[in-house]
C-alpha cells in the first residue's frame, strides 16, 4: 500500500527530503513522474493509464503536504520502514487504505523508476 499525508499535516516539510522516489511534495505544486526517479518517456500509472514522464500532473492537495501514490514505493527496497512515517512530528503520514500493494509489487514499482 502507499502511504498518504493527512490533514493534520503542519506543512513542516520534515518528509519531503527522506523520500527516495522523490514522491512527496508540497501543497500546490505540480508533480512529475521523471521528478528524482530514472523515469523517461512514456509511463504507465497504477491505473493502467499511460502519461509522459515530464508532463507536469495536478498536486493532489492545494492545502498542505501530499504523497504521489503512483511513485510511493512505502520505502520497500530503500528502508525498513516509510521514512516520512518515521520523520513526521505529527504522525500524519499514515496507510492509504484506497491503495494496496504486496511487497513484490512495491518492489517491481521501485525498479521501474530507478532504472
Amino acid at each position: 500500500m502507499a502511504i498518504i499525508i493527512t490533514d493534520e499535516c503542519i506543512n513542516c516539510g520534515a518528509c519531503e527530503p527522506e523520500c527516495p522516489n522523490n514522491a512527496i511534495y508540497e501543497g500546490g505544486e505540480e508533480w512529475r513522474f521523471s521528478d528524482g526517479t530514472g523515469v523517461k518517456g512514456e509511463f504507465t500509472r497504477l491505473n493502467g493509464d499511460k502519461v509522459d514522464a515530464d508532463e507536469a500532473q495536478e498536486p493532489i492537495s492545494l492545502d498542505y503536504y501530499y504523497i504521489v501514490p503512483d511513485k510511493c514505493t512505502e520505502c520497500v527496497g530503500f528502508h525498513d520502514e516509510p521514512q516520512c512515517a518515521a520523520v513526521c512530528p505529527v504522525d500524519c503520514c499514515v496507510d492509504d487504505p484506497d491503495v494496496r500493494e504486496s511487497e513484490e509489487q512495491l518492489l517491481a514499482k521501485k525498479e521501474a523508476m530507478h532504472l
